[in-house]
């Protein structure tokens, strides 16, 4: 698909034979004099690059006095945290690879992913540590806790205190080499186990530097977790590489605390999911009760922003959502961005380097603004090694020279990318090709909807009737009335035939950890 002309720099995205992320990162600052920089800093504290180096060479040095070494997985159960950036970075400078899970999973699942991942050790919280202390026996190198420990505990803090004997050098891998694992959600079935290299980066990190150029004094903010891949590139470790502060948001993420943490850290550019943005939207003068000015851009992904909830942004906070796409096998793939104009309610469309092209059942180009299967070329250096112990999984996904997505979409005539909905999201009624996605957007420009999700409902005689379940600003208009008004809107914006059989009311969508609503939960209640 063609990219337009865009400026980039000698070795962009080219891979080195020999990488590791934390020499490509923290070392890198201190090399280049930067050690005074600050790096991260939350709204009580900051820590400058110099102060994490030697906070990362500690741990690694006194991880390597357990017993870890290169190759061996190690369970990271943070928040967001300072400690989760000194863990993960000392873990990689050993050449071990951090294992990274989200920090509420339960007893069980902390329980899966220690043993699909072969996990030898664990760094966590003394008041999230319970889940991984009752596999102790399962980790003969030790459990790492901070802010408290019992009987048995490695102490995070004095392993991060002690000098180490010798300087310690960051390892000598290979770009190829595994680097870190991240996992997927599980909402299907098992999680899987996403294995990435060092080269990722390099990939990643150019991409990310072309598609936003970092400026001197930029603070980056994500709100999810960092156990989940957009995030840690986003706000710890592009950040890093591109020396810019990262901004550290602990704690519950709720729409005021983000709110706030903008406002007293000066963050200027955030990213977060399309389902954070409505949330703000919808109190009440937001935008005269918390001082967003520092903020010159955000981002969106993980869903469909849709083009009215960029709209309202944008007239009542200022400054643009660049909405993105991205996978957890890669991490951004292509996205809205300063160099084009926006076009509200697209996914944007690539940059230099990476290739992506909406193909019919044949891997034949499909005409443009006709809908087809979204593939990424699988050469991309920026992609996953594979799924950790499910070689079948992997070539369900790469195979044919392309990563299936699994998304439908199409293109428009200046190259922008529309995504249609998964695969298995889309469905017909009346033997019509029905997008929830468009739908969706059609909704949320009605006055009162804060957010709408379209699902199909099983019928005999039509195949699926369209089943649209919406959250109101203002719950008291929830009654059989107003689903009849919003029929009516409806049939003012788009066609008859896509117009909701069925209009229900709930308090909230079901969410996953990331924000992505649960549309399986909606077809199943």
């Amino acid at each position: 698909m063609a990219v337009n002309e865009i400026r980039t720099w000698p070795g962009y995205r080219e891979v080195p034979e020999r990488l590791n992320i934390t020499a490509e990162t923290l070392d890198k600052q201190i090399i280049s004099g930067n050690g005074d920089r600050i790096a991260f800093k939350d709204d009580q504290r900051s820590i400058t690059n110099a102060e994490l180096d030697g906070r990362v060479c500690a741990l690694a040095s006194g991880l390597r006095g357990l017993g870890i070494s290169d190759t061996d997985h190690v369970l990271i159960r943070l928040p967001n945290c300072i400690e989760f950036i000194v863990s993960f970075l000392a873990l990689v400078k050993l050449g071990a690879v951090p294992v990274l899970q989200n920090s509420l999973l339960g007893a069980s699942e902390v329980a899966y992913v220690r043993q699909h991942s072969d996990a030898v050790a664990a760094i966590t919280l003394h008041d999230i540590a319970d889940p991984v202390r009752a596999l102790a026996n399962e980790l003969p190198h030790g459990v790492i806790v901070a802010r408290g420990s019992v009987d048995g505990d490695q102490v995070f803090e004095e392993l991060v205190s002690a000098e180490a004997v010798v300087p310690l050098q960051t390892a000598d891998t290979g770009a190829n080499d595994p680097a870190f694992m991240v996992y997927t959600s599980g909402t299907t079935g098992n999680p899987k186990g996403i294995v990435h290299a060092h080269r990722w980066i390099v990939a990643q990190g150019d991409t990310n530097k072309l598609r936003i150029e970092p400026k001197e004094n930029d603070i980056a903010m994500a709100t999810g977790e960092w156990s989940f891949i957009s995030a840690l590139g986003h706000n710890v470790l592009f950040p890093l590489r591109n020396g810019v502060t990262g901004a550290i948001l602990e704690g519950r993420m709720y729409p005021e605390r983000v709110l706030k943490t903008v406002e007293t850290l000066g963050v200027t550019v955030m990213y977060s999911v399309a389902t954070v943005y409505r949330r703000i939207l919808a109190i009440d003068s937001v935008e005269d009760q918390y001082d967003l000015s520092s903020l010159r851009g955000c981002n969106a992904t993980g869903e469909a922003l849709e083009a009215a909830t960029y709209t309202e942004w944008f007239n009542r906070i200022g400054c643009p959502i660049w909405e993105h796409y991205g996978i957890s096998e890669m991490q951004l793939v292509f996205g809205q961005c300063p160099h084009w104009p926006i076009k509200p309610g697209s996914v944007g469309k690539p940059l230099p380097g990476t290739r992506v092209e909406i193909l019919d059942d044949k891997y034949q180009a499909v005409p443009t603004g006709e809908v087809g299967h979204m593939l990424i070329a699988s050469d991309n250096p920026g992609f996953f090694l594979g799924y950790h112990k499910d070689q079948a999984k992997t070539d369900e996904v790469i195979h044919n020279g392309w990563y299936h997505t699994g998304d439908l979409a199409h293109a428009d005539e200046d190259g922008f990318l529309w995504i249609a909905g998964r695969n298995d999201d889309c469905f017909k009624s009346r033997g019509i090709f029905i997008s929830p996605i468009e739908i969706e957007n059609a909704l949320r420009q009605i006055d009162g909807i804060a957010e709408a999700c379209v699902v199909p409902l099983a019928d005999k005689e039509i195949g699926n009737k369209i089943r649209a379940v919406v959250v109101l600003k203002n719950t008291n208009n929830a009654k059989d009335d107003h689903a009849n008004t919003i029929r009516a809107e409806l049939k003012e914006r788009i066609a008859p035939y896509k117009v909701p059989q069925i209009v229900e009311f709930i308090d909230e969508l079901p969410k996953s950890p990331v924000g992505k609503v649960l549309r399986r939960a909606l077809i199943d209640s």
